[in-house]
């Protein structure tokens, strides 16, 4: 297998194609207007974000093979790399494509960043919610930066109505059952994974299929799938857009076998519920918001996740009395039980994702689509994500996808320090189930 790094020492500037360099230059001034590397002239910025490479100890010099797939054209890229194929192909479920381009048709450059921005406004377009876009375009990059361009077949790409398919030649170079959990990145192509990474549309952390399978569950999609085809040395990813029925535990069907939409039969239910002692404070909060929970119930049963907590219309959070959130002892006893259960959970970095709905997924997308954004801006994304209700730093981490103490020391404590957000627990600032709350007081000041 061809290594990405790999200098062609007979391809010079000639082979590339200048539209597809400056819409790269342009997107990467635009995503760091302040780097020194603005400055320099074509060849050397090449140099730099690796689309160049230089023989050591002698005067040769040529495009790097990742240089090629990103910046030449499709007739060049093939005398270097004869099964290379893109293509995008979209169909209403007949086997006739209603839309179909490929790689090799000579109305565009044929190369895989052109490839990429081509299909990002194609799923913008088709796609209004901008989570469920999101998570088609990391799926295509990852599907771009980890293809092996020597393998047969082609990247190839294909929309049907009920579900996506991304098809690419190389085999994972991490275990099947372990990709969406990996923390780990495994590189083919680490040069092509640079120049993507530098316009902040890849990362190398290994999880950017863990954040498409979380977002496919706050959709209640069904969980994507990996399938290798050993024999055809390809990697095919499936993303359904089918929705599919949360199958409730036993747990559930003994606490709640009546229909969620008898009322009346809810009660004798939440009756049975009082008999363990444990949920005492939670089913006394339940009762003070029964019409609450029945109605939330009816909407949300199939993601119900045992948390008694969480049926609570988020209203309460801000109207049941300033000892929910502000007496730090009687908010502590209220919540023991319920931080018990998730103890072992918050003591990770993971992000229940149940407890993030597809609102805050959406008032949070500038940030995840801008790696820089203005303080302005990013500070009224999150006062927009806390009047929806109390997040967790880890929470804002995941939301806005940024690193937890650049969100606490950039944003959070200046925000606390204006008094626009207040602590869910301010006497016991490190409280394992410390959250941020926006503060209504300072707008009717």
């Amino acid at each position: 297998m061809l290594q990405d790094n790999l200098i062609l020492e007979h391809y010079g500037l000639n082979e590339l194609n200048f539209d597809t360099i400056k819409s790269y230059r342009d997107r990467f001034a635009e995503v760091k207007p302040a780097h020194p590397w603005n400055a320099l002239e074509t060849k050397e910025f090449l140099y730099k974000v690796g689309a160049w490479g230089k023989v050591r100890d002698t005067h040769k010099e040529g495009v790097t093979l990742a240089g090629l797939l990103l910046f030449s054209e499709e007739r060049i890229i093939t005398e270097v790399l004869p099964q290379y194929f893109l293509e995008y192909r979209e169909s209403k479920g007949n086997e006739e494509w209603t839309e179909r381009f490929t790689s090799q048709d000579g109305t565009w450059s044929g190369n895989i960043f052109d490839f990429y921005f081509h299909i990002h406004e194609i799923v913008r377009n088709s796609e209004p919610q901008p989570s469920i876009a999101s998570s088609l375009t990391e799926v295509l990059i990852n599907m771009l930066i980890h293809a092996d361009y020597n393998g047969e077949g082609g990247v190839i790409l294909e929309k049907q109505p009920s579900h996506y398919v991304f098809s690419n030649p190389g085999l994972l170079l991490v275990p099947t059952d372990s990709v969406f959990s990996n923390t780990v990145s495994q590189l083919r192509n680490p040069n092509i994974v640079k120049l993507f990474s530098l316009l902040g549309l890849c990362e190398r952390s290994g999880s950017g299929l863990k954040k498409v399978k979380q977002n496919w569950s706050l959709h209640h999609y069904k969980t994507p799938a990996i399938d290798q085809d050993v024999s055809m040395h390809r990697t095919v990813v499936t993303l359904s857009l089918s929705t599919q029925e949360r199958q409730a535990s036993s747990s559930e069907k003994d606490t709640y076998h009546t229909s969620a939409t008898d009322s009346g039969n809810n009660f004798k239910d939440v009756e049975k519920y009082q008999n363990t002692p444990e949920n005492n404070v939670e089913i006394d909060s339940y009762n003070k918001n029964k019409y609450s929970y029945n109605k939330r119930l009816i909407e949300e049963f199939k993601s119900y996740n045992n948390d008694f907590n969480s049926f609570n219309k988020e209203d309460s959070y801000y109207n049941n009395e300033i000892n929910l959130y502000n007496n730090d002892v009687n908010s502590y006893s209220n919540n023991h039980n319920s931080y018990n259960n998730e103890q072992e959970e918050d003591s990770s970095n993971l992000v229940n994702v149940e407890n993030i709905d597809t609102k805050l997924w959406d008032i949070a997308a500038l940030a995840r689509e801008k790696k820089r954004l203005s303080p302005n801006q990013m500070e009224h994304i999150i006062l927009e994500l806390c009047k929806e209700k109390p997040l967790m730093l880890k929470e804002f981490a995941y939301l806005l996808e940024r690193t937890p103490d650049g969100v606490r020391n950039n944003y959070l404590t200046k925000l606390l320090r204006k008094g626009q957000l207040q602590l869910k627990y301010p006497n016991q600032p490190n409280h394992p189930k410390q959250a941020y709350l926006f503060n209504k007081k300072d707008i009717e000041k």
